[in-house]
């Protein structure tokens, strides 16, 4: 289904082209197009739809969701200072599936047909349009699919009473890589800890993409050595 020397018309649906790129996929989709107006993915409308957030969602529906979760905690007893903690320790666990999904499963590569298809829809639109601001945050519909295996996995590893509040943390953290990752792409930071962010964010896009992989933190990053580390490497790209 890999066609030779295929060219995407930008003009069309792109979600069934880009498998057709086969090996030219990962050249391809870091050439990034800077433009807020985001392409077409599906000629059928109401997919298309689907794939398409405005930033304010997530938190509109997640918080309440978060809320929901830790106060289930606090019914079965748990006291303030361990739910406090169960939600720190969420977000913090966040933060690391935040550095190893962007890594190993955003960042892999592919060059079959629907390898490259899947690919697309996962996160290489995000890399060849990173300006796409109804195509920055995680549909919620997807997300509800996902929190699903996330939530049995968290029930192993808990108890009845911390999994809800560790859950919710993970889900709050969620939440704010969500919003940080919206604006560290439309935001205009004044102060100097969110403008290095963004900086930090957008050298990942535009000059060295196989490092950086952090959003909300370089955290990870430092830990396993994908830290950019000199001008020389921005430089290689």
């Amino acid at each position: 289904m890999v066609a030779q020397n295929f060219v995407v018309d930008l003009n069309k649906a792109l979600v069934f082209q880009v498998g057709h790129l086969g090996e030219a996929y990962e050249e391809w989709v870091h050439q990034p197009i800077v433009s807020k107006e985001g392409p077409r993915f599906f000629q059928n409308e109401v997919l298309e739809f689907l794939t398409l957030t405005v930033w304010w969602a997530i938190p509109v529906i997640w918080l309440p969701v978060v809320c929901w979760f830790v106060y289930n905690s606090v019914q079965m007893g748990l006291s303030c200072p361990h739910i406090a903690l169960m939600v720190v320790l969420g977000i913090f666990v966040w933060t690391f599936l935040e550095y190893t999904l962007h890594r190993f499963l955003f960042h892999i590569k592919t060059k079959t047909y629907w390898g490259n298809t899947m690919h697309y829809l996962l996160h290489g639109c995000h890399h060849k349009h990173p300006m796409d601001g109804l195509r920055l945050v995680f549909p919620p519909a997807a997300t509800a699919i996902l929190l699903f295996p996330f939530w049995n996995t968290v029930k192993l590893f808990s108890t009845p009473s911390t999994a809800p509040a560790l859950f919710g943390g993970g889900l709050l953290g969620y939440v704010i890589y969500d919003c940080t990752h919206y604006y560290l792409h439309h935001g205009q930071p004044r102060t100097e800890v969110p403008r290095n962010l963004k900086k930090y964010h957008l050298n990942h896009h535009f000059r060295i993409q196989d490092k950086g992989f952090g959003i909300t933190s370089k955290l990870w990053d430092k830990v396993f050595g994908t830290l950019p580390s000199s001008k020389a490497d921005a430089k290689s790209m």
